[in-house]
């Protein structure tokens, strides 16, 4: 995520996100539950800010200053709005990081930011508040066209329009990711049309829930491939010690097996040798008998 107009989207969706779970923890639900999906963003945050400034350094290699100025221009705002975000998460609060906090980057998530920041106590149940068409972002690209937003947080949310932009699609480009495309089974913007905060936060629970029942019996599994792993490598071990010890049994009967080789050689040649002497013993015996019989 190289785009400063993503990462200033993102910020806005953290900021939202920040305050839906203050929201929370003063209606006395569990907030912690929504601590992984915000690390997570401020992760993806982080490593977007990398990014940015990886993609500055090219464009000045390239020569091109105009998008190495815009991105430079970014940077700080960007960077101070991570800091900021980064402390109101482990909950350093000071005036400047509220400050953050409480203003959006695309003024037409002012209406959103204005109701998440209301009490919950003075707040009543109304219809999204919809924004002037001839607002503009001074983040939004060229050409782009200036479309409303619906609002995240009211206690009785009504169905979205068709014509409402989807966040995760501006944030994350293209169409949300699903294991079978041709599925149409409901998604998360069908299950969770019609709902109020609570059951909204209920179905969140669940979901997170779900995950850590499947990561719990992942985590079975991997215990048992470890134990098994193990098991192998004690197997193994022992195998190698049965070669090593049948590798030392060989050596010793290689040298035996030398031993009686080179014996064997010995009595061979003392064995030719004999019958040399044998056969010079005969030839002497009948020339002597050759000699006596012609006298």
């Amino acid at each position: 995520m190289s785009n400063p107009n993503q990462l200033f989207l993102l910020a806005d969706h953290i900021k939202l996100s920040l305050l839906e779970r203050q929201r929370a923890q003063s209606l006395n639900l569990d907030a912690d539950s929504k601590d992984g999906h915000i690390s997570r963003s401020l992760d993806q945050f982080r490593d977007g800010l990398a990014a940015l400034e990886k993609e500055q350094k090219r464009l000045e290699e390239a020569g091109d200053e105009e998008g190495a100025l815009t991105i430079s221009d970014a940077l700080p705002g960007l960077q101070k709005q991570y800091n900021d975000l980064t402390s109101q998460f482990h909950g350093f609060s000071s005036p400047s990081s509220a400050s953050t906090l409480t203003h959006p980057n695309d003024p037409a998530l002012s209406p959103d930011f204005e109701h998440a920041t209301t009490s919950p106590t003075a707040s009543a149940p109304s219809a999204p508040a919809a924004t002037s068409s001839t607002s503009t972002s001074n983040l939004r690209p060229k050409g782009a066209r200036a479309t409303s937003k619906t609002v995240r947080f009211t206690d009785n949310p009504t169905s979205p329009s068709a014509a409402d932009p989807d966040l995760e699609a501006q944030l994350f480009g293209g169409a949300r990711y699903r294991d079978n495309p041709g599925d149409d089974s409901m998604g998360y913007r069908d299950e969770a049309a019609g709902m109020t905060n609570t059951q909204i936060h209920a179905y969140h629970q669940r979901i997170l829930d779900q995950q850590d029942e499947q990561l719990d019996a992942l985590g079975a599994s991997i215990a048992r491939q470890r134990e098994l792993s193990m098991q192998i490598g004690d197997e193994l071990d022992e195998h190698v010690a049965m070669l090593d010890d049948v590798d030392a049994a060989v050596d010793r009967h290689q040298g035996r097996l030398d031993r009686a080789r080179r014996q064997v050689g010995r009595i061979s040649r003392a064995a030719s040798e004999s019958k040399q002497m044998i056969a010079i013993i005969i030839l002497i015996i009948v020339l002597v008998l050759l000699i006596a019989i012609l006298k």
